[in-house]
């Protein structure tokens, strides 16, 4: 049981020491819509289309097609170049 307990706490540790290290949400776990301008933008590809991936399936309870996210990353990342804010959410981007 005491190893179990400490091992627990060790990885809480671990956690809390990304989260306030200056990383960002997003850079630690997928944040899908809440994902914010500043933080998109200097995702790689892989990274926003994660992103783009949860946000549509919270929206339609279904997986996206490839087609979709694509489309979606492609108007989010315009949206945050353009009308965006640095801390606007992606899900806040014109998107079907």
């Amino acid at each position: 049981m005491k190893s179990t307990t400490t091992s627990a706490l060790t990885i809480v540790v671990a956690v809390a020491g990304i989260l306030f290290s200056g990383c960002s949400a997003s850079q630690v776990i997928n944040t899908g819509g809440d994902t914010k301008c500043k933080d998109f933008t200097t995702q790689d590809e892989k990274k926003q289309n994660d992103e783009v991936s949860k946000m549509l399936k919270d929206k339609s309870g279904q997986d996206p097609t490839n087609l979709e996210i694509s489309a979606t990353r492609l108007s989010a990342q315009t949206y945050c170049q353009t009308l965006g804010k640095p801390d606007s959410k992606i899900s806040e981007a014109p998107h079907g």
